[in-house]
């Protein structure tokens, strides 16, 4: 057994084996390639990946990767974050343990490095299939404090029809609209857990991101003040389409404006969405839900047809 950094790119493909054997044995949906950790690493923010990743070897071979990195939840609030992948025969070894302890203390040799000023804590991200790693954070002290819960519709047959609240109208997305679109995004997940303030280099880089795909998209004007009052921002995958074969759209970003909320506007979005994406020659539809305890949001989007099918936790612990 032996404990090392990273090499560089000549490290990519294994990481990527790594990972897509990891993912697989806790049933998540993801196969990643070389080019993908390749492009990931471009944008990196908080990490040298040169001194806050370690690999686990045996022989020679990769089995597992540890990576960290850091991000300010608020002005007060500073988060040291880890995640891990383990080929599955190598688990429950005590590989973890070490590797954990590992990334504890890097992460705290980086804190170290800053001012005081800030709450400082760990926290890790863990899918209801990963039991181990569930188990070794709440030995190590860490505890629950956040769900999210992935969603799926199944089949895009049988959308409801729902009209919209009077005094709206449904527009196509013009580049001339982005703008207000992204403010109404900003403005809708500022009470959103988590939430950071956007900077203009947050909007151009939204217009370039693969999900950005506004043809797909609803939006909601209220047409007395001419501003965006709901949204729906789908997106299509097709490269991941392809890998799972399957033909599935995503129901995501999701904001209505806190005047028009309880007024029937999220649904009637929401089966617009669905709409949109089976005359795209979709087949069922996904989402992510944030919930903090408050069934509310899980029932809404289970009204539209969508059913829980994985559950992530997000633990955490004061450094």
């Amino acid at each position: 057994m032996k404990f090392r950094r990273l090499r560089g790119e000549i490290d990519h493909s294994f990481i990527a084996a790594v990972l897509t054997a990891s993912e697989r044995a806790d049933k998540a949906e993801r196969k990643v390639t070389a080019e993908d950790i390749a492009r990931a690493y471009q944008h990196l923010t908080n990490c040298d990946p040169y001194k806050d990743i370690i690999i686990a070897e045996v022989a020679g071979e990769m089995i597992g990767y540890f990576p960290s990195w850091w991000q300010d939840e608020s002005p007060k609030v500073r988060l040291y974050e880890h995640n891990w992948f383990l080929i599955p025969k190598w688990r429950g070894k005590g590989i973890e343990n070490t590797m954990l302890l590992w990334t504890e203390n890097r992460l705290r040799d980086i804190a170290a490095t800053y001012p005081p000023k800030y709450e400082k804590f760990f926290q890790a991200n863990v899918s209801q299939s990963q039991e181990g790693a569930s188990i070794l954070l709440e030995r190590a002290g860490c505890r629950a404090i956040r769900y999210f819960y992935d969603m799926v519709r199944p089949t895009l047959n049988n959308i409801p029809e729902l009209p919209l609240p009077h005094g709206l109208e449904l527009r196509p997305v013009l580049p001339d609209h982005y703008r207000a679109i992204w403010q109404s995004v900003d403005e809708t997940i500022q009470v959103e857990w988590g939430y950071k303030i956007t900077t203009d280099d947050d909007y151009q880089e939204w217009q370039t991101h693969p999900h950005f795909q506004p043809d797909h998209w609803q939006v909601a004007w209220d047409l007395a003040a001419n501003q965006v009052v709901g949204h729906v921002l789908i997106f299509i995958d097709d490269d991941e389409n392809v890998q799972f074969n399957r033909k599935r759209g995503y129901t995501e970003g999701i904001g209505i404006d806190r005047s028009w909320r309880r007024r029937g506007l999220a649904c009637g979005l929401i089966v617009r969405s669905l709409q949109a994406q089976k005359s795209a020659g979709m087949t069922e539809s996904a989402l992510t839900a944030d919930s903090d305890g408050n069934i509310g949001v899980i029932r809404l989007y289970e009204s539209c047809g969508f059913k829980i099918v994985d559950r992530t936790t997000v633990y955490r612990k004061p450094m």
